[in-house]
């Protein structure tokens, strides 16, 4: 019995025709009764049953699975570019990793009325409606190693801002006298390729282009850094200006670096061959099973 309603509870609701998303515990006790699995059950004790095996199918979150044929291959090299090394080699001294990107479309919002501060018993009140003042385009690489951040807001994105951000990094030092400097990346249209590659070659000899998997910017350490910019400088959203978000955007940079030490990575390229052996293994059950 405890058995079958473990096995119902991993169910897709939908699979057996039940017009659900998702199983909650008193859902699962109606199944399993109209069902003939039980004759009458509690929701307390189905809970605590599949708490054994923490199995909560009432929450879930979104994912994106791999589709690149060579996924576990090129986000390998990037993984063990955060490791410090390079198809099977530590990198040297003057070798340098960057992660980069984009974060488009940052809104300034005006608010229709002064935020309030917090006082006593009360949080910062901020005014639900606002005018749209515009936006802008963040384009930022952080030194993966060294935890150097640099940032330029753009009218728009494309192959001219994003260069512009490499030019800035490439000739300053160290990098304008390093070995190699690898730039990893995503698929994004302004480096994207062996179009890019090749643009980056030319300009840039130094330069390494390392183009992540599709789907896999969790992947990029610079979304670490735009999670915190979200968090702290743009939520919530209160800006006079495309100035003032501009100037405020790259005041946070320069504050954020005097504390910045390189983020403790801690997913390795065994984790990828366990995270991918796992999911192949998925996979073959959800196609034996149909």
């Amino acid at each position: 019995m405890v058995v079958q309603i473990k096995a119902l509870a991993c169910q897709l609701p939908f699979d057996s025709g039940i017009p659900l998303s998702r199983f909650s515990t008193n859902d699962i006790v109606a199944e399993a009764v109209d069902r003939g699995i039980v004759a009458q059950i509690s929701g307390s004790t189905v809970w605590r049953w599949l708490d054994q095996d923490a199995i909560k199918p009432w929450q879930y979150r979104s994912w994106i699975f791999p589709r690149d044929p060579q996924f576990e291959q090129k986000a390998g090299l990037v993984l063990d570019l955060y490791q410090g090394i390079w198809k099977g080699k530590a990198l040297q001294s003057n070798e340098f990793v960057i992660s980069a990107d984009e974060k488009t479309s940052i809104q300034a919002r005006r608010r229709k009325h002064k935020s309030l501060p917090p006082i006593k018993q009360h949080c910062e009140k901020v005014e639900h409606e606002y005018e749209r003042m515009g936006s802008l385009n963040y384009i930022a690489a952080w030194d993966v190693h060294h935890a150097k951040i640099f940032g330029h807001c753009e009218p728009k994105s494309g192959i001219l801002a994003f260069d512009s951000l490499v030019s800035d990094v490439m000739n300053r030092e160290p990098y304008a006298s390093a070995k190699r400097v690898f730039w990893i990346v995503d698929n994004g249209s302004s480096h994207r390729g062996q179009k890019a590659i090749k643009r980056f070659k030319s300009k840039w000899p130094k330069i390494v282009l390392v183009h992540l998997p599709v789907h896999a910017s969790w992947l990029n350490q610079i979304e670490i850094f735009f999670s915190i910019l979200q968090r702290k400088v743009l939520t919530p959203n209160d800006f006079a200006s495309l100035i003032d978000l501009e100037d405020t955007i790259i005041a946070f940079e320069k504050r954020y670096e005097k504390i910045a030490k390189p983020f403790e990575w801690k997913f390795t390229r065994d984790d990828l061959s366990k995270m991918m052996k796992k999911l192949s293994q998925n996979r073959f059950q959800l196609a034996k099973a149909a």
